[in-house]
């Protein structure tokens, strides 16, 4: 039973280890703001996954935007998942896709760390922490 344990340990950190969460920030927010947005960029050495969800105990809820060009305006847009190519990136930067906190419970101050889950089609769940900077 043991070797079974440690075996199931060892192949769900390799699994967790092929997907990486690299440079995850926020800009700071003003007092009263309800809306925050949040970037990062997602490295996948494994085989392509959604990302299908993301919380913060930060926020009432986060969801998943694109930025839309029509014509001279820029449209924000809510979807339900976000690609993470195999052995590729997805980048979520100002501009272009991003978190969006909604509701947030205070404001984003420069220097501290916003708690997030993100949530993956294959079942993995990951613990970040965003830099308010």
């Amino acid at each position: 039973m043991r070797i079974l344990a440690l075996g199931l340990l060892l192949w769900s950190t390799a699994v967790l280890a092929q997907v990486q969460v690299k440079d995850a920030w926020s800009r700071p927010t003003p007092p009263g703001a309800k809306l925050a947005a949040g970037y990062l960029t997602i490295a996948n050495a494994g085989a392509s996954d959604k990302l299908v969800a993301a919380s913060s105990s930060m926020a009432k809820r986060v969801e998943m935007h694109i930025t839309l060009r029509d014509g001279e305006i820029l449209r924000m847009r809510e979807v339900k998942e976000l690609g993470v190519p195999q052995q590729s990136s997805l980048a979520l930067a100002p501009g272009g896709a991003h978190l969006m906190f909604i509701d947030i419970k205070g404001p984003f101050k420069a220097g501290a760390k916003v708690p997030v889950t993100l949530k993956f089609a294959s079942g993995r769940e990951m613990k970040i922490e965003l830099a308010v900077r």
